[in-house]
This record gives structure tokens, sequence and C-alpha cells, in this order.
């Protein structure tokens, strides 16, 4: 056999190693969860469903079926569900999260407060530069945090001072990759239909306040997508000056309906803000302890303040609440779309916990339990159907579950009865969200 120079063996080494077919790097297999022998609330129009197995890979629900017949994948994390229902995560879809400059600890808090009551999805409502990284993180599952979409600084009469202003500000926020557009008080009409038209030529949407000049039916004709604190309706309607005219109130709710426009109503935050909660009341709230001191002693000041104030009429703030859940009632029977929020944190809304006082003004208005739920899962879904699967207990949906040991179709308060949450795939039981609470209730002693 002849002999092969060294480096002929060297070159023909090397032309069998750029043969060989390229390996990939084994990835680590994403973490399964199944809950076992559970009763199912699966929102996609069915009703509850008893005896299933939930099965959860990374952060997708793969399968959802009897426990009789659905196997539970080798090494997966069981949670017993016997007893149990499981339900898809909450949204708060009028939210706030801290800005950049904020301490990072208050961030993660405020972050871990929505998640630790059940909330899996936020819809922050009043960006900051450099806030979109905080999305980010927050999908990226690098803080226990809610998945996060997130609207652009405001366009207010401070920020927009003519149309073209309104202009550039909407195509800056879309190539800076906001979620959509917040509107608060102030614009001119010739600024904010500049920014209306802009929007949809540019593909954002927009939501939030009704500025005065512009008024609720304008703002629906323009395409304002979300009315938050069902701003523009009261004023429409003359509620703050004697009960609703019901063929006008009929007339507004069938051109809300007929536009396709989405309702958030916060309720709870509206009865600080005219009066009708007193000081004494709101300041024993519990969940205060999960605040810093110098929040809680700000919403007091602020609060005792206003119920001292010669313009605080108590029967106007009364009447307009009255009209307030009279008119909720009638979006939601009338098909106009509710969706869940408190604007938390704010004067009293905790995050998280606001959800739940909120839950129980939507009771007090004469929603249904399914209305109510639905209004924090399934319309939600369908609000964001652009962007991801969530909303219902269902195959390729994102994997966002409240475990309760009650069923909230019974009792909406039950929502509060929690045996843990799921974000994003990621499994945490109440246990360990307790002992998470305990801990930011100590720093804030301190």
């Amino acid at each position: 056999m002849p002999t092969i120079p060294p480096r002929v063996r060297r070159r023909l080494a090397g032309a069998a190693l750029l043969a060989l077919p390229t390996l990939a790097v084994a990835q680590p297999a994403p973490a399964t969860t199944a809950f076992v022998d559970v009763t199912v609330i699966p929102m996609d129009g069915r009703g509850p469903l008893a005896n299933q197995t939930v099965v959860v890979q990374g952060d997708r629900i793969v399968t959802v079926g009897p426990a009789a017949r659905t196997a539970v994948p080798g090494g997966a994390t069981r949670v017993d569900g016997r007893g149990k229902f499981l339900v898809p995560g909450l949204a708060e879809m009028h939210g706030h999260v801290p800005p950049p400059n904020a301490p990072a600890q208050l961030t993660d808090d405020v972050l871990f407060l929505y998640v630790a009551n059940g909330i899996t999805t936020v819809r922050g409502m009043l960006g900051a530069p450099g806030q979109l990284a905080l999305r980010e993180r927050a999908r990226r599952g690098d803080v226990v945090a809610p998945t996060l979409y997130l609207a652009g600084p405001s366009f207010n009469g401070n920020s927009v001072n003519s149309p073209d202003d309104a202009v550039r500000m909407v195509k800056a926020q879309k190539a800076e990759g906001w979620d959509l557009l917040k509107v608060h008080p102030g614009l001119t009409r010739d600024e904010y239909d500049a920014m209306a038209r802009t929007a949809r030529a540019e593909g954002m949407r927009f939501g939030g306040h009704v500025p005065a000049e512009v008024g609720l039916l304008h703002a629906i004709d323009m395409g304002q997508e979300t009315f938050d604190h069902l701003d523009g309706y009261i004023e429409q309607l003359k509620g703050d000056q004697g009960p609703l005219d019901a063929a006008a109130l009929a007339d507004v709710v069938k051109r809300s309906r007929d536009a396709g426009v989405w309702v958030v109503p916060m309720m709870a935050l509206w009865e600080v803000l005219y009066g009708t909660a007193d000081v004494a009341t709101v300041t024993a709230y519990p969940e205060l302890q999960y605040m810093p001191k110098a929040t809680v002693a700000q919403w007091t000041s602020l609060h005792t303040q206003r119920m001292a104030s010669p313009q605080m009429d108590r029967a106007v703030g009364r009447r307009v609440i009255d009209n307030r859940m009279q008119l909720l009632k009638a979006l939601s029977d009338g098909g106009v779309r509710v969706l869940m929020g408190t604007d938390a944190p704010q004067q009293f809304s905790v995050p998280g916990f606001s959800l739940h006082r909120e839950l129980l003004r939507m009771r007090e208005a004469g929603m249904t339990p399914q209305q109510i739920l639905a209004s924090g899962t399934t319309r939600v879904g369908e609000y964001f159907a652009k962007s991801d699967r969530f909303g219902a207990v269902a195959p390729g949906h994102r994997a966002d579950l409240l475990l309760l040991d009650a069923s909230p179709l019974a009792d909406v308060a039950n929502l509060t009865r929690r045996a843990g949450v799921m974000v994003r795939g990621r499994w945490l039981p109440e246990r360990e969200i307790q002992a998470r609470l305990a801990a930011i209730a100590a720093r804030h002693r301190q």
C-alpha cells in the first residue's frame, strides 16, 4: 500500500470532516405539566368539562381530554386537579407598569402582583421611553410577569400641538414597535382626526379617553377601538344631570355595537374618584400592604383632599356612579364587548387585587358570571387575535391558566380561591405565591 504524504492526509481528513452532516446542538426539551382529573371551564362555548387532563408543553396547551383516556407524558410535573377548576388566565386591559427609571424591585413586584392574582395578560396604557425592553424581558421569562402589550406615550394636549405633531407621533410609535396608541384629554378635533387617519393608514389601533372637543360619537366614527373608563358615555348621555334617557341610551348602545367598539369600565376606581367610597373604607383595604408606604400616603392625601373639597358634590357623584352601573348593564346586554380592567396601580387600586373588587362591581351592575369571566378571557383573546392565541383552555392556546378551589361560574368571587397560576407555561403553586407576597409586604413594612 503506497504511503500517503502527511500534507495529503491532512487535506483528505479535512475533506472528510466537511462531508459529515452538521450535528445540531441538543436543546433542552420544553417543560411539561399535566393538570390531572380537573374540571375545565374552557370558555370556548362549551360548559364545564369534568374529569379532564390538560397537558402543557413549553408555553402551549397541547392536549385537553378525558382523564381516563389522556396519557400524561413521562417526566411531566403532575398537578392534582381533583375537586378543582381550571380556567384561562385573566387580563388587566387598562393597567400600568413602572417606567424604566423606577426601582427594579418595584417593577418586579408590580408585575408579580398581577400574576399572583391570576392576571396573565396586561395591556399597559401609558408607555415610557425604554419600556419596550421590559415587554421583551417578560416574554422571555426573565421576570415573573404577565405577557405585556404596551401603548406608547400618550397623545394629549401637551404632547400634541398640531395635526402635524399627531401624524409624526403616530409614525414614530409605529416604527418604535408599540402595540397601540393611547389617547388622553386635551386634543383638538383636528389633532385627533389627524391621529386617527394616520393610525388607520399605519395599521395602529388606538384607545383610551375621549377628548372633550371630539365627543363620543365622533370618536366612534373615527375608529377609536376602546373607550376606557366608559369615557365619553356619561357626557354624551348627560348622566351627571339626571336619570339616563332610555331612547338615548338605546341609541348609543346600538352605535357602539354596530361600530364594534370595546369598553373597559373600571367601575371601582371611579367610585373612589367621585367620592362615593369614603377615606376610612379605602384606607382599610388589606392589599395596601403590598404597595410602598409613600404611595399609600400619597393616595390617602389625595382622597382626603378630594373629599374635603368644596367642589365635591356627593349627590352628583352618586348619580354618576348609579348611571354608570346602568350604562354598563345596557352595554353588556346590548352586545357591546366589555373588557376587564382597573387602571392599577392607581388610587387604592393595587395591581391584581383591584381586579377582584372590580368583578364585584360588574356583578352588582347585573353582569352574569359568564359575561364577567369572558371579559377577562375570551374577549381579550378576540382583541389580541392577530398577536397570539389565548383566552381559552384549548390546544394551541398560550398556557395561561388559573387553578381554583371553586367554580367562578357559581360566584365570580371564587376567582380569589386559587390553588395556583400558570403564566406562559410556568407553574406557580399557591404556596409559592403566598411566600413571595409575604416578602413584598415585609419589604414595605421596613
